[in-house]
């Protein structure tokens, strides 16, 4: 039995630069198996060798389309069947929502320290259950994630991937650039140097709450940190909706500023808990961890939660 099991995708552009300090420490560091594959598809296999040295933590390196790839493993039952280890992240490219949310803060190797010292441990007051989101689009496979964004916070993101991202200035002043732009979408300015225009949609969340517009904020999660906890109704989706209208977006960015976005809804801000959400509209995007997906007519993007699985928070006491 190992202490830790370490999978790293060495063609992840965040691990790359890495992926040397991550070996040698994994030499250096008794009690972790580290496995490392070249490409998505080898991770079912992976998980399957994995399992045969029966890990205490299963640690996650190679960004966001990595751990997607072994959440649906997971959630497949697979080779560890109805009992995986407590799933850790650590914090490779850009955002890191997952890795924030479990507490990962930081250099990757000093989060890889400190998971192997819990490890070694009592794991108990460390392991926390978390539901994913499972994307469905038409007749693809579902997607696994604990994030999605739609409406214009889609179209933001794919902005500052494209546009921002490039131009090597820090994550922090990237994220707030993006933000100015969103807003500054808002007002009826010529060129193409803003974010674009985010689709009509309706949204239904658990054949109640049902909204039609264009939303410039629409997320969708299971994280802990990312909403306030008191949205209204039931269910495991935590979903906050903002109308593409100044007012309701600079009331949205002051409650986000005293950390208490979704704290509660207004006049053009809209919440709502539930165990699925429908999305409808031909061309509106939504991204799911990372990856992009695009409704079509008659083909609405589905949204819904799963069973929990354990994960270990180094944020847990």
């Amino acid at each position: 039995m190992a202490d830790v099991a370490l999978l790293s995708n060495g063609r992840s552009a965040g691990s790359q630069g890495r992926l040397a300090g991550v070996r040698a420490f994994c030499a250096s560091s008794g009690g972790i198996f580290h496995y490392e594959v070249d490409d998505l598809s080898q991770i079912e296999v992976a998980m399957r060798v994995i399992a045969r040295v029966r890990p205490r933590v299963l640690v996650v390196n190679g960004g966001e389309r990595a751990v997607q790839a072994v959440l649906a493993a997971l959630v497949g039952g697979g080779a560890f069947g109805d009992t995986p280890p407590p799933i850790a992240v650590l914090p490779i490219g850009r955002t890191n929502l997952i890795a924030r949310d479990l507490g990962a803060d930081g250099d990757p190797i000093d989060v890889l320290k400190r998971i192997v010292e819990v490890a070694r441990g009592d794991l108990a007051p460390h392991v926390v259950r978390r539901e994913l989101i499972a994307l469905s689009a038409g007749s693809t496979q579902p997607v696994f994630g604990m994030f999605a964004g739609a409406g214009g916070l889609a179209e933001a993101m794919l902005y500052c991937r494209n546009r921002i991202y490039p131009l090597g200035l820090p994550s922090r002043l990237c994220h707030f650039l993006t933000g100015c732009a969103a807003l500054l979408s808002l007002v009826p300015l010529p060129g193409r140097l803003l974010p674009r225009r985010p689709a009509p949609i309706r949204l239904t969340l658990q054949d109640s709450k049902r909204l039609e517009g264009r939303f410039q904020l629409l997320m969708v999660t299971t994280l802990e940190r990312m909403l306030a906890p008191r949205a209204p109704s039931s269910g495991t989706l935590k979903m906050m909706a903002v109308e593409r209208r100044l007012v309701p977006m600079l009331r949205t960015a002051f409650a986000a500023s005293r950390g208490r976005l979704g704290d509660r809804g207004s006049r053009g801000v809209h919440l709502g808990r539930g165990a699925e959400l429908r999305i409808e509209g031909d061309g509106s995007g939504v991204i799911l961890d990372g990856a992009l997906f695009r409704a079509r007519a008659g083909e609405p993007i589905v949204l819904r939660t799963t069973p929990a699985l354990p994960f270990l928070s180094l944020a847990a006491t």
